[in-house]
């Protein structure tokens, strides 16, 4: 298993991925958000590879805070294929995309995650990386 920056041909495997968090995405879909994605230098994003198949990845953001003089990380997308969780592929995805923020001069990392019972697991898994509850989202579409 290695960690990697994800690239163009990765796609199809994303938009899978995007499928295992609950959010169906085409293929054709999917090019046109990496597309933008990888032209963004703020953006970031790391696959898990397998024997030679994507089965993971986390997108990062690098963001300003409003309330401190420093930058943070924010974890955008954070997903396994569910065929290959409880392998310690999740927490080697979270290695890299704590080394890249720190690599970045970014002080913290920040994620969101939706109040669903299916994400409860994911909830103890970032919990135990040593992610805190410390907030509640909120959205409104305009």
């Amino acid at each position: 298993m290695k960690i990697r920056t994800a690239h163009h041909e990765d796609i199809p495997a994303l938009a899978y991925l995007m499928e295992e968090l609950g959010y169906p995405t085409t293929v054709e879909d999917m090019k046109m958000r990496y597309d933008r994605i990888a032209s963004d230098p703020n953006y970031h994003t790391l696959v898990a590879e397998d024997e030679g198949e994507v089965v993971g990845m986390v997108g990062l953001h690098a963001d300003i805070f409003y309330e401190r003089n420093e930058d943070y990380a924010r974890i955008v997308v954070f997903v396994m294929d569910s065929k290959h969780r409880n392998k310690g592929i999740g927490k080697a995805l979270n290695e890299e995309a704590e080394a890249w923020s720190k690599e970045n001069g970014l002080v913290a990392i920040a994620l969101n995650s939706g109040n669903r019972s299916e994400r409860q697991d994911a909830h103890h898994f970032y919990r135990r990386l040593g992610y805190e509850a410390t907030s509640t989202g909120f959205v409104k579409k305009i």
